[in-house]
């Protein structure tokens, strides 16, 4: 296009067209349709079997840090390694659609990092080690290199692990591990947990008297006496999805 009129306002034509009316066309190269591209195809580039039969059951930790919308540091020295896996791990919380938590090349600097710290909930990736010692940073660290996961002392509270991420933990594993399974098929049944676990946390919400959309108090959590563990993620979760009572 630029070759042929030399200006970049008809470059320009072309980006908003595709913008707006989702077609681009041009004499030389056919149309080009946004519709052929469908996002979730990206979405699923990734590989979930791989992570799993990297980490295992250790695998819940991940899952539970993005529901809560934890800080997740990833580092390999090598880029290709680490933008493989992050992309990736959004898939795990299926239900959001949110690829925007995603920064998987950060370097250590100051504009990127404040830029980063700006962000409530993310996924960093790093080809730096000396991104371990800053502990500012995450939740919960992974190490590619060396296959370890380490939760940061600050976060250790709200993600103890008990009976619930055990399952979830299992039922992951169970369907990762499962040679009959596709990758979108996993994302279905990880996806599947998640909502059923979503719409029991749902049930227990109550209507204020404004009339404003139903919220969970910690009152009426404890009430059903789930062990500690449980209560405490699910008082988190509600937290992340918006659904608590301040």
């Amino acid at each position: 296009m630029y070759l042929k009129h030399g200006s970049p306002v008809k470059m320009m034509e072309s980006y908003i067209a595709v913008l707006t009316k989702g077609i681009c066309q041009s004499e030389e190269n056919g149309s080009f349709l946004s519709k052929d591209f469908d996002a979730r195809k990206a979405y699923l580039a990734g590989s979930i079997k791989d992570i799993v039969s990297q980490f295992g059951m250790e695998t819940v930790i991940l899952y539970t840090a993005l529901m809560l919308k934890k800080r997740i540091v990833v580092y390999h020295p090598r880029i290709e390694a680490v933008q493989e896996f992050t992309r990736t791990l959004p898939a795990l919380v299926w239900h959001r659609q949110d690829w925007t938590t995603l920064h998987s090349y950060v370097h250590l600097s100051g504009d990127e990092l404040e830029a980063l710290q700006m962000c409530t909930g993310y996924i960093a990736g790093f080809v730096d080690l000396e991104v371990s010692n800053r502990p500012d940073l995450y939740d919960v660290f992974v190490n590619l290199a060396d296959s370890e996961i380490t939760i940061a002392p600050l976060a250790k509270e709200t993600m103890t692990m008990g009976k619930l991420h055990k399952e979830i933990g299992q039922l992951i594993v169970q369907s990762a591990e499962d040679p009959e399974k596709s990758e979108s098929q996993v994302i279905k049944d990880i996806s599947l947990k998640t909502r059923e676990l979503l719409t029991n946390l749902a049930s227990f919400a109550e209507v204020s008297d404004g009339g404003q959309r139903p919220a969970l108090s910690l009152e009426t959590l404890k009430q059903k006496r789930f062990p500690p563990a449980t209560e405490n993620f699910l008082y988190h979760l509600a937290a992340a999805e918006h659904m608590l009572k301040i």
